[in-house]
């Protein structure tokens, strides 16, 4: 599956900076010195965010970010299913137009690199999915 992420022009003015966190999973329970049992959160790994304030600020807002529910009602009528699975796979399918590439730009140790398929974290990319 392509990932969706290639190389890029590193003298993108829109190159956006990355955050590396902990990624929270579920709970667990361990006891403490005086034999109370706590609920903790399980670290599963890392996450990269990337900060895209910038962009966001410049961007002209969607007026309605989510659709009218008639027109969802038309899209799903004679569908016999609908999954979660499908919304997931759908979100990172939708195409950024090649000069519009540069503008999701980030910058990590690794190098400079940029999307051709929309990432979350845009806004107006709800609307658009």
């Amino acid at each position: 599956m392509d990932a969706g992420i290639i190389f890029a022009i590193s003298d993108s003015k829109w190159v956006s900076p990355t955050q590396v966190v902990l990624k929270k999973g579920g709970m667990t329970v361990v006891l403490n010195e005086k034999k109370e049992l706590i609920p903790m959160r399980t670290v599963t790994g890392w996450r990269v965010c990337i900060d895209y304030q910038r962009l966001n600020n410049a961007t002209r807002k969607d007026h309605f970010p989510l659709p009218f529910i008639d027109q969802m009602l038309e899209r799903l009528a004679g569908h016999d299913f609908y999954c979660f699975l499908d919304g997931m796979s759908g979100y990172f399918q939708i195409s950024i137009a090649p000069e519009d590439q540069a503008k999701t730009t980030f910058t990590c140790p690794f190098g400079t690199f940029a999307y051709r398929r929309i990432p979350f974290g845009l806004c107006n990319a709800l609307a658009t999915f």
